[in-house]
């Protein structure tokens, strides 16, 4: 797949994630139900409703293309997966989502060999879309899209996002270690999109995450010019050997410490 068509399918998976997120928005205000899934995680008829239209979708925009998609792979529904795939997270942040909180996305991307090429993030509470292939844009409702960057420049520190639900003192140790002046708490791939718009420099996590949850951020974040590099242990995509899990990792913006 040639690089310039990741740009125009990181836009119709902005256009999708947003229709997934609008249909979520309306299944909240007449209420959703939720459960628990065998791992003792939430899942409620939004996550699925959200699944089942961006199934649909991406099987018109790449036909054929395998999908790895959260409440699919929680049912056993796990496709053979080659060099090319979808990975799809159709409400990231549920515990977010049943509390009430802003903090929940829509999440698609398209891994190539590995790397998450082209994805989107909708943030449905506001409106607000980021993706990226080869360049990287934002958008808020219906202003016009804006092209974002990663920061150059750390004038007053180094400003890390950690994840509002999944602090633990490996990272409190890390950022220690690495300088960080101020920190953001957030939810969800909303922490990759901080990155990458400029809003932080990095965002740590020590606890399990799972590729899904990665993905579509991630290939935003490399538009905007960062990269995220391992921590420990392996940071990746297709990892069926460990379940779809990643270790920890640190997503950096254009300023690194040098810790």
């Amino acid at each position: 797949m040639i690089s310039r068509e990741h740009n125009a399918l990181a836009a119709r998976f902005a256009l999708l994630a947003a229709d997934a997120g609008r249909l979520i928005l309306k299944i909240k205000a007449r209420g959703a139900h939720n459960r628990l899934k065998a791992d003792a995680s939430p899942v409620t008829e939004a996550d699925e409703a959200a699944e089942a239209l961006v199934l649909e979708g991406l099987e018109d925009i790449l036909p054929g293309v395998p999908v790895l998609a959260e409440e699919e792979a929680a049912a056993g529904r796990i496709p053979i997966l080659g060099q090319q795939f979808l990975l799809v997270d159709p409400l990231d942040g549920t515990k977010e989502f049943i509390a009430g909180g802003p903090e929940y996305t829509v999440n698609i991307a398209l891994i190539d060999h590995g790397r998450p090429v082209a994805g989107a993030v909708f943030q449905p509470e506001t409106a607000t879309t980021w993706w990226g292939g080869t360049t990287a844009c934002k958008q808020v409702g219906q202003n016009p899209e804006q092209p974002i960057r990663v920061r150059t420049r750390a004038d007053g520190g180094l400003i890390a996002v950690v994840s509002r639900s999944h602090f633990c003192p490996a990272t409190e140790a890390w950022l220690a270690r690495n300088g960080i002046a101020h920190r953001i708490n957030a939810g969800s791939s909303l922490k990759f999109c901080k990155v990458s718009d400029g809003s932080a420099d990095v965002y740590v996590r020590h606890t399990p995450v799972m590729e899904w949850d990665t993905a579509a951020g991630h290939a935003v974040l490399i538009a905007a010019g960062g990269f995220v590099e391992a921590i420990e242990g392996t940071f990746g995509y297709g990892l069926a050997e460990s379940g779809f899990t990643q270790g920890p990792f640190a997503a950096w913006g254009g300023v690194k410490s040098p810790a």
